[in-house]
């Protein structure tokens, strides 16, 4: 089975301070995310090199890491004193979710009583059908700044009389009791976690 070029899984590497740093100040004035910027920067470094074949080039036929042997090999310096990129360092990746069925829209909200948001000591108050999550301070309704949240990170999405909590796909995903999940209904009382960061719902 050919490999799928832009499928993504969540892997440790390390890089300077000081690369990050940039890295999270490119995101910040983008409004993209790190990981996207990283996984670009990659990207070119290997077409550069001739692992990968560029827009103007004939593609391979797996598209990855085919090496252009009329250049030399370039070997990259070592790394100086770094750090652990991810938030999830020391943690195996989390198993893929098994899908759950959000209802379709229904006009009015179906009926749904109001639900709470409580995140960093405030309260907010979920009143439409979708409520965005990400980084995204112009297209969320609760914006974290953090390069790690994709720019849509997940939803609240109101249907039939209840909430769900959707992951938009993301690159860091969504945890609820340590389990990775893709889309889940809201109960009383639920804490889900996206990055370092917890969400708790309510209806009181």
């Amino acid at each position: 089975m050919p490999m799928d070029p832009n499928r993504k899984t969540l892997r440790h590497f390390y890089c300077s301070d000081s690369l990050w740093q940039m890295f999270e100040q490119m995101s910040e004035t983008m409004d993209r995310g790190v990981d996207e910027l990283v996984n670009e920067a990659m990207r070119a470094y290997a077409e550069r090199v001739g692992y990968l074949a560029g827009p103007d080039t004939d593609a391979q036929p797996s598209g990855l890491f085919v090496p252009d042997s009329s250049r030399s090999p370039a070997v990259p310096p070592p790394l100086p004193a770094a750090r652990m990129t991810s938030h999830y360092a020391g943690r195996p990746p989390l198993p893929p979710a098994l899908p759950v069925a959000v209802p379709p829209p229904t006009p009015g909200g179906g009926g749904a009583p109001p639900l709470y948001l409580v995140f960093g000591n405030q309260k907010y108050i979920v009143d439409k059908d979708q409520f965005i999550i990400g980084r995204g301070a112009k297209t969320s309704d609760l914006p974290i700044r953090d390069g790690n949240i994709s720019r849509k990170h997940a939803a609240v999405v109101r249907r039939a009389g209840a909430y769900y909590i959707k992951d938009l796909g993301s690159t860091n995903g969504i945890d609820f009791n340590g389990e990775r999940i893709e889309a889940r209904k809201i109960e009383e009382g639920d804490v889900y976690s996206i990055c370092d960061y917890q969400l708790k719902f309510t209806f009181k």
